[in-house]
């Protein structure tokens, strides 16, 4: 059985790439696992390329292979979407291929996670499910949940509307299970920060999709690295959901970013053939501390350096 306790101690630093559309692959995730920090990707990634079972073999095997040749792997963790439009046989289908490799952290969206918590602690794992209010964080742990991750203002793609100052604290009135911080951190300096908040780890989207690792195409991480936090719109009228999209991303397909069609009925009005996420791009508000591109290794040896700076002088 895994518990909270093993799973942050199994971390080089208290962090997790978070699971995003495109970005977040198999391969993305065996790079953060053997840097030592928590990989996860959507089901959906592993649906569209050639599935989720053979996501979770080639990862568990090339996990084992690396602990066997001496290395200290971080464990990798599956998101799944637990939507009441989802098909209850798909749900079942990506439970069973956790279920089957013994998966140590799953993570859930959008739903009610208890079903998911039942079977996930039938076989010793954790999970943990996302929330951007008090009112879906709280509905969660009351489903049992092990974790909850806090989306705040200034995530990348679906982001939430609060202050982590205030959302944080708020949560930990009720909840006293991991904690992870999302939203606007990109930095050593931002884990730190959210620990002394009270958070047991951070979430990290955006500064792992500039990475050579990522799924997306060069052009995303190229755009990432070269904007700044003026360069975001946050928008319904992209997806029919409020996110934060790349201005220079939007220009590029042929829409003026101050003067989008808004959302018709619940669907956008922007033309059919320009796709969200693969074609107008995603960041968050990170994006105003990315300027390179570098491998997940590396990433990660920067983020300790300036986390455990940042500690020293809190503690000094």
């Amino acid at each position: 059985m895994v518990t909270a306790q093993a799973l942050l101690a199994s971390l080089r630093i208290p962090l997790m790439q978070a699971p995003m559309s495109i970005a977040s692959t198999d391969r993305l995730a065996l790079a953060c696992a053997k840097a030592g920090v928590m990989g996860c990707f959507p089901t959906h990634n592993a649906q569209r390329a050639d599935g989720l079972r053979p996501w979770i073999e080639r990862l568990t095997a090339q996990l084992k292979t690396f602990e066997d040749e001496g290395g200290r792997p971080a464990p990798f963790a599956v998101n799944i979407n637990v939507s009441r439009r989802k098909a209850p046989e798909l749900l079942a289908e990506e439970l069973a291929a956790c279920r089957d490799h013994r998966v140590p952290v799953v993570t859930t969206n959008v739903g009610d996670p208890a079903q998911v918590v039942r079977q996930v602690h039938e076989w010793g794992g954790l999970v943990i499910h996302d929330a951007t209010t008090v009112e879906q964080a709280e509905r969660a742990a009351a489903a049992g949940v092990d974790g909850l991750m806090l989306v705040c203002a200034g995530a990348g793609g679906l982001g939430g509307t609060l202050t982590p100052f205030a959302f944080l604290p708020r949560v930990r009135r009720f909840f006293s299970g991991i904690v992870q911080l999302a939203g606007g951190v990109a930095d050593g300096r931002g884990i730190a920060a959210a620990r002394m908040l009270g958070a047991d780890m951070v979430c990290m989207g955006t500064r792992f999709i500039a990475t050579r690792e990522s799924g997306v195409v060069e052009g995303h991480k190229a755009m990432l690295a070269d904007a700044d936090i003026g360069d975001l719109l946050w928008t319904d009228a992209i997806c029919g959901v409020n996110a934060n999209f790349l201005r220079p991303s939007i220009r590029a397909n042929g829409l003026d970013p101050d003067a989008l069609p808004p959302p018709q009925g619940g669907r956008t009005a922007i033309p059919r053939e320009v796709k969200p996420w693969s074609m107008i791009w995603s960041g968050g508000q990170s994006v105003g501390g990315i300027d390179d591109i570098p491998a997940v290794a590396d990433l990660v040896e920067r983020l300790e350096t300036e986390y455990r700076t940042a500690l020293a002088k809190g503690a000094a």
